[in-house]
């Protein structure tokens, strides 16, 4: 009996051979299963639907308005917005005071006069009371400022140095009780200070 020599190639029969004419073996060079030529590839699972897109939640709707808090309300009050309560006149009519004699304080005498103008217009239609204190307000800075111009004069013999101090105190002290007595709701007539303004 002979031997068939010995190799690494696959032996394919030929046609007289009952076995198939195809190689069955895979060939050595070649890495993994050997398929046949007529073998349908294999079927791979369809890919995974993607999931569905997350349900964002609707946007919140804005908070209605709050209600002003109790400094706003106060704040449109004094600024005429709003109507004033009497302790809103009451704080007012202080400040009527207050503000002219702060600027006549600083200013030395300067100021205080048109403090009282710009206070009165600003305030004079606010209530009754605001407007008597704003007007006797700037009824004690105009009688001030006539006392400081002759007291400018009397300077040219000595007397002056004298008088104008006075009338500075004078109105210091007068605007002090103006915004006490306003402070406490009580009406105010300056003494010797003649109504120039109602």
């Amino acid at each position: 009996m002979s031997q068939q020599p010995q190799s690494n190639e696959p032996v394919f029969p030929d046609a007289t051979s009952p076995y198939p004419s195809q190689p069955t073996q895979p060939v050595p060079s070649a890495s993994g299963p050997a398929y046949p030529a007529d073998a349908a590839p294999p079927a791979y699972p369809p890919p995974a639907a993607y999931p569905p897109p997350p349900a964002f939640p609707p946007p919140a709707a804005y908070p209605p308005p709050t209600q002003q808090s109790g400094w706003s309300q106060a704040t449109d009050r004094l600024t005429g917005s709003a109507p004033l309560t009497p302790k809103d006149e009451r704080t007012l009519g202080m400040l009527a005071h207050l503000v002219p004699l702060i600027f006549f304080v600083l200013s030395a005498g300067t100021l205080g006069f048109i403090a009282s103008i710009v206070f009165y217009i600003m305030y004079k239609d606010r209530g009754p009371f605001v407007r008597a204190h704003a007007a006797n307000s700037l009824n004690v800075q105009i009688i001030t400022l006539i006392g400081l111009i002759i007291s400018g004069f009397l300077m040219l013999v000595l007397i002056g140095f004298l008088t104008y101090p006075m009338v500075c105190l004078f109105a210091i002290v007068v605007h002090i009780i103006g915004a006490s007595k306003a402070s406490a709701g009580q009406w105010y007539n300056p003494p010797l200070t003649p109504q120039f303004v109602r």
